[in-house]
């Protein structure tokens, strides 16, 4: 088996993020956590992982401060997974990753999942890559410095 290296100390925040957040296991209990799960039993039920999987990447994901665990609400002895701020920030990178996966990843017409505003019940927008100033940039409107 090949041992997973460490990307931490990259200088480069793709890898640096890419190390933070795991694997894709990792990125769909994410989500998960943003569609309301917060239990163990939740996530190992809707993801059909394994026991064993599930509890090596949620303590990876809570040591790396991604999520913290609480009593469970329900005031039974259970503990449930929450997401931090350090977490709640990569909403943005599931809507990416989801809006991706619409544009190329189904057929015309294929049946997929929606992420819609909760209050007017509409798809939401289409994540733009954006200038300082406001300017719509795509991928060669770019460049990495440093």
């Amino acid at each position: 088996m090949v041992k997973r290296v460490s990307l931490w100390n990259a200088g480069c925040p793709v890898a640096r993020s890419l190390d933070a957040i795991g694997d894709w296991w990792s990125l769909l209990i994410i989500r998960d956590a943003f569609h309301g799960k917060r239990r163990f039993g939740e996530f190992q039920t809707g993801l059909g992982i394994s026991k064993g999987v599930l509890t090596v990447r949620l303590r990876d994901l809570v040591q790396r401060g991604i999520f913290e665990t609480a009593p469970a609400s329900d005031g039974t002895t259970y503990r449930e997974y929450l997401l931090t701020a350090k977490g709640r920030g990569l909403f943005p990178v599931i809507v990416a990753l989801r809006q991706w996966g619409e544009d190329f990843l189904f057929a015309d017409g294929e049946s997929h999942s929606l992420l819609v505003d909760r209050e007017r019940g509409a798809p939401i927008a289409r994540l733009k890559v954006r200038s300082a100033d406001g300017r719509s940039l795509v991928w060669s409107d770019t460049k990495v410095t440093g």
